[in-house]
């Protein structure tokens, strides 16, 4: 099991990692857009890349190669809400494919997903850290070497725990 602490540390087997956490810490998620990193325990479901950027990915998990087109819903007023779906969209989304490196590489947790309850929060991944940590919307963040080699030693049923302690 992956262990993901409020201390800004993820660790798996021998491996510690620092991490981005949400700017208002891991707590259980009220709403879309509360920048809480969910507390619980979750599993990846996919592992999106930038081919152009990452070049070789090893993990047991199941890989998509991100297109420019691609972008994940956050409205809540879409049947696509927090889904995966391509462009154009009325509704409001996160683009996948951007300028920045933070998503040339990500996980996708399974937060929110079975079923889906609109407004309590979408698109929970673990994906590249910005400089220094810089805190995020939600989500976990690693630096990529570290996402790269966290992702090679798991396993595709690999628990992740969240957690305040």
């Amino acid at each position: 099991m992956i262990i993901v602490k409020k201390t800004g540390y993820l660790k798996y087997k021998n491996f510690i990692f620092r991490c981005a956490l949400g700017k208002s810490g891991i707590k259980k998620k009220i709403r879309e857009g509360d920048n809480i990193t969910p507390k619980g325990i979750f599993k990846i479901t996919k592992v999106y890349y930038r081919q152009d950027r990452i070049k070789k990915i090893k993990t047991s998990i199941k890989k998509i190669t991100i297109k420019k087109n691609m972008i994940w819903c956050d409205d809540p007023r879409s049947i696509f809400y927090n889904k995966q779906i391509n462009l154009p969209s009325k509704f409001s989304y996160e683009k996948l494919y951007r300028k920045d490196h933070i998503y040339d590489l990500l996980a996708v947790l399974n937060y929110n997903t079975n079923p889906v309850v609109k407004n309590k929060g979408s698109a929970i991944f673990i994906h590249i850290a910005k400089k220094n940590y810089k805190p995020t919307a939600g989500c976990v963040a690693l630096k990529q070497k570290d996402l790269i080699k966290l992702l090679q030693i798991i396993k595709k049923n690999t628990k992740i725990k969240i957690s305040v302690v």
